[in-house]
């Protein structure tokens, strides 16, 4: 529920958190790095994110949540504007699932990390 001190949440009044926004955010949280070294430490970390989600190996950030890699089997779907079927291919996704940490902490509510396993 929205605080009446909160604007209306509205396409216009939401910012999207970017690459660099994150990068930013390490450079400053960091002031012995350089910019540069904090780009490679940055880039590094989401190179190692998706070596492991490539290699189908969940990514687990304690307090964050859990990214997994399914596999979905090949099956019949159907185009709901024609009926029409059609064969959908196997395929790999990924999926996240937030820890209840940061679910708590995107409704507003102070949890505590009690030892959570996602």
């Amino acid at each position: 529920m929205r605080r009446a001190s909160e604007p209306p949440d509205t396409a216009a009044s939401r910012k999207t958190a970017t690459r660099a926004d994150l990068l930013d955010a390490v450079y400053a949280s960091c002031p012995a790095l350089s910019r540069a070294q904090a780009k490679q430490i940055f880039e590094m970390t989401l190179e190692e994110i998706t070596g492991a989600l490539v290699r189908g190996e969940p990514v687990k950030l304690r307090s964050f949540g859990l990214f997994l890699v399914r596999a979905k089997r090949e099956r019949i779907g159907r185009n709901p504007r024609t009926g029409v079927e059609v064969a959908i291919t196997p395929r790999r996704v990924l999926t996240f699932k937030p820890s209840p940490v940061l679910c708590a902490s995107v409704n507003g509510v102070a949890a505590e990390d009690k030892g959570h396993r996602t």
